[in-house]
């Protein structure tokens, strides 16, 4: 940056605060002002008003403090050419061609001692624990609204008007249809919801082909879905779709910290049964998913469900409701298991589609999504530099697979954990040192689980762990952090932004707990709609095919998608690549005893 000092010995009129003038050095009052720094603070002590340059803005701008601490931020130019006082103690004087600070003509100079003092430079990140009051003034904002409850899913977060701390449960919401059967955090956001739905269409591209193929049709007419998934804009985009399709849906979020509050906001604004909100309790959760599953004069007959807990409240409240069901389709690991305990124990009386164990999901979105979201959401949270820290893995399944491969390739050096000696030997020839927990928990600097298990990182992993040791989970639900083991009155939480704790031990030592051990790429970041376009693609496939079977083609029990359909949702989305497939010969097709048109791989393939 170039010196404000020119060469005749004065200040640039850069480093000039008062219209253009000059400040001369080597007046003894001359205050230390320094305008083009990028953030710097000039604490004036014998005004009592401190000016805050910040770029980073259209125009150049400060922040004005009197001596009562509050603050706000105005433009430069304003600021500095009128220096208002908001009160008579407040008054910035003009500077003169001297330097000195004479008092305006008509007004009086306030009549009290001022001691020399040391002019005093700091910088807003040593200010940004000051909590200014809010401003209602349309133009000014205040200093502290940093964008720290920006890390989410979604690029609006809503007003901080105090509606925000009234539950949603409390408030009677109607859309501008007069539909109330919904249950979302606040209406209003509905059009910036659309804007973020219409976005995620656009890297949506085989969902959006699926929808339009078959809503002529409508495969789906009939169908009444019951859905508990995340609750974002590539959901509803598949939500948008069943209904083309011909089904009538009632929905929940499987996460309480993934919804996009304006996403379903918007849904409910377009008339559908909406029944969740970003940072639900827990009773909120299980009231949204009852929403969902009951209504007057509406029961379900399809299943769309990721983690299984839709499933199980039904099994556990209402059981009688399974005599409607035609089928459950399930997305997730852990909902996975639960489809294959219930099926073991012939207690499971619906097929059951097992999507996550379908090609399309394993392979990429377990795997493309999230090496890239796993990234995402340790940059928006801590901010940290991935070169040269030691991270362990916990689990090398494809989520593993994606998290290794992608801190790897920004210079993390990375380990495995790992229970199956197949997956710790891939993990070997990769080139990762598979280890237990036990061994490195006292030398990394992430922990991260990948194994859709419980417990895997255990209270006595926590007290071992060193100070300011990132923890999160890439897993499913809360269970693989023992994070209620926290909860005791010897520990501190603290809450630092957004999706990000600090659990302080008594000896000092603090670890930095990201989204309270649930999934973090999709509470504190965002995944690539692209990819979940693949597998919301292959859900609806799921459906569809559950939905229109012929009695008796699926028995109670659960079930992969056959390998036509797998290949056939991957082949809407070749075109936005611009692939083009290689078709066999007849002869060629013979020869693999396969058809032209496929299925190209058996059922027991590993691709």
């Amino acid at each position: 940056m170039a010196s404000a000092e020119a060469e005749d010995g004065q200040l640039s009129p850069r480093a000039s605060l008062n219209h253009g003038k000059p400040l001369h050095p080597g007046t003894a009052n001359r205050p230390a002002v320094q305008a083009y720094a990028d953030e710097a603070i000039l604490i004036d002590e014998e005004v009592d008003c401190a000016y805050t340059v910040a770029d980073k803005h259209p125009l150049p701008t400060v922040v004005v403090e009197d001596m009562s601490g509050e603050m706000e931020l105005l433009p430069m130019k304003s600021a500095m050419s009128s220096r208002r006082p908001r009160s008579p103690s407040t008054y910035v004087p003009d500077v003169d061609d001297t330097g000195s600070f004479p008092p305006p003509s008509g007004k009086r100079r306030m009549s009290r001692d001022v001691t020399p003092r040391r002019k005093q430079i700091s910088f807003m990140d040593e200010r940004r624990g000051k909590t200014p009051p809010k401003r209602s003034s349309r133009g000014r904002r205040s200093v502290s609204q940093s964008s720290t409850d920006s890390y989410s899913s979604a690029s609006y977060s809503g007003s901080s008007s105090d509606e925000d701390d009234v539950s949603p449960r409390e408030k009677h919401q109607t859309n501008s249809k007069g539909f109330s059967d919904f249950c979302v955090k606040n209406i209003r956001q509905a059009a910036f919801g659309r804007r973020e739905i219409e976005i995620a269409e656009q890297e949506m591209p085989g969902l959006m082909a699926l929808r339009k193929r078959a809503s002529g049709d409508t495969p789906l007419k009939g169908a009444k879905i019951a859905g508990c998934t995340h609750l974002t804009a590539q959901a509803a985009v598949l939500i948008e779709t069943l209904v083309a399709c011909g089904a009538s849906v009632r929905w929940c979020a499987c996460n309480i910290y993934s919804t996009q509050n304006e996403v379903a906001a918007a849904l409910a604004e377009a008339g559908y049964p909406i029944f969740a909100w970003r940072g639900e309790t827990e009773d909120d959760f299980w009231w949204c998913i009852e929403k969902s599953i009951s209504s007057e004069g509406w029961q379900p007959n399809m299943i769309l469900d990721d983690g299984g807990d839709l499933t199980h409240v039904m099994y556990k409240k209402h059981p009688h409701m399974f005599g409607m069901i035609k089928g459950i389709v399930e997305e997730s690991v852990t909902g996975v298991h639960r489809l294959y305990q219930l099926s073991k124990s012939g207690t499971l009386t619906v097929p059951a589609m097992n999507v996550n164990d379908s090609v399309t999901k394993q392979k990429f979105d377990n795997l493309y999504s999230c090496r890239e979201s796993v990234l995402d959401a340790l940059k928006r949270t801590t901010d940290i530099m991935f070169g040269g820290k030691h991270v362990v893995v916990c689990g090398y399944g494809e989520v593993g697979k994606g998290c290794c491969s992608a801190l790897r390739g920004l210079g993390a050096i990375v380990c495995v954990t790992e229970i199956d000696p197949i997956c710790a030997l891939q993990a070997s020839m990769e080139g990762f040192k598979v280890v237990t927990l036990n061994e490195v928990i006292r030398q990394v600097d992430v922990v991260i689980t990948a194994s859709g298990n419980k417990n895997v990182v255990t209270r006595d992993h926590l007290d071992r762990m060193k100070t300011g040791c990132v923890v999160c989970n890439m897993g499913h639900s809360n269970t693989e952090i023992d994070v209620d083991s926290l909860r005791t009155p010897e520990l501190t939480w603290e809450k630092v932004r957004s999706q990000v704790d600090h659990v302080l031990w008594p000896d000092g030592k603090r670890i930095i707990l990201l989204a309270e051990g649930r999934l973090v790429n999709l509470s504190c970041s965002s995944v690539p709609s692209f990819v979940v376009s693949i597998t919301a693609a292959t859900q609806a496939l799921a459906l569809i095919e559950l939905f229109n079977a012929p009695a008796g083609r699926y028995k109670q029990d659960v079930y992969l998608l056959p390998k036509k359909m797998d290949e056939y949702v991957a082949s809407l989305h070749l075109p936005a690549f611009d692939a083009h497939l290689t078709e066999l010969s007849d002869e060629q097709a013979r020869y693999l005893g396969i058809g032209k048109a496929g299925p190209f791989k058996p059922n027991y393939y590993r691709y």
